[in-house]
């Protein structure tokens, strides 16, 4: 084994170890987090729960590893639909098995990044789509009564921006070092392994 590839692998375990470690905080996936009427609070939301920055963090991720047109239409997806799962949800319309679609949508992308997956486009965007939908109506849901959620959406939405690009420009530093490419795949791996990890404890 050359240094390179070991340098990748050790990092893969590194990623691995990351996840499992992580994994416990995703438990507590939906905690209301700030001012619902400020554009603050809507920034910090996923910032502080684990499930949005990975599924946030993958989707930059493997919309980097497709490349082309997908590296900005996937992240563009994701903010549309999850605005729309948040409107939804203020509307009173309630979807079965949010946190279980929140998981999965986590354990999608990761072994979507992990097999840096091909998928056709029509596929690809239909899974953005859905992990966003339930992103979205999840933080819908969490706003008070009487919220106005204008500034807090506005918010939410560039923090939710801010990390696609984290994990777009992740890919990009990678592609410079050939040797970390493996290092993003493990990565994926090691998301699917912290849903598996929650969608069984």
């Amino acid at each position: 084994m050359n240094s390179c590839s070991f340098t990748g692998h050790r990092f893969g375990k590194l990623a691995i170890a990351a996840g499992v470690t992580l994994a416990p905080a995703l438990a507590h996936a939906h905690p209301f987090h700030g001012d619902a009427h400020s554009f603050a609070g809507g920034w910090q939301h996923p910032l502080l729960g684990w499930d949005h920055v990975l599924a946030m963090l993958g989707v930059g991720l493997w919309a980097a590893q497709r490349g082309g047109r997908d590296r900005w239409a996937l992240p563009a997806t994701f903010l549309g639909v999850m605005t729309l799962g948040g409107i939804l949800a203020m509307a009173g319309l309630r979807l079965p098995g949010v946190e279980a679609g929140i998981l999965a949508s986590v354990m999608v992308l990761g072994l979507l990044i992990a097999a840096a997956a091909r998928l056709p486009r029509a596929a690809a965007f239909a899974v953005v789509a859905a992990g966003a939908l339930f992103h979205g109506h999840a933080h819908g849901a969490e706003l008070p009564a009487g919220a106005s959620g204008m500034a807090y959406a506005l918010g939410f939405l560039a923090a939710t921006a801010l990390l696609h690009g984290v994990g777009m420009v992740t890919v990009v530093l990678a592609r410079r070092q050939e040797w970390s490419l493996p290092v993003v795949r493990w990565a994926g791996a090691a998301m699917a392994l912290a849903a598996a990890w929650l969608w069984v404890a």
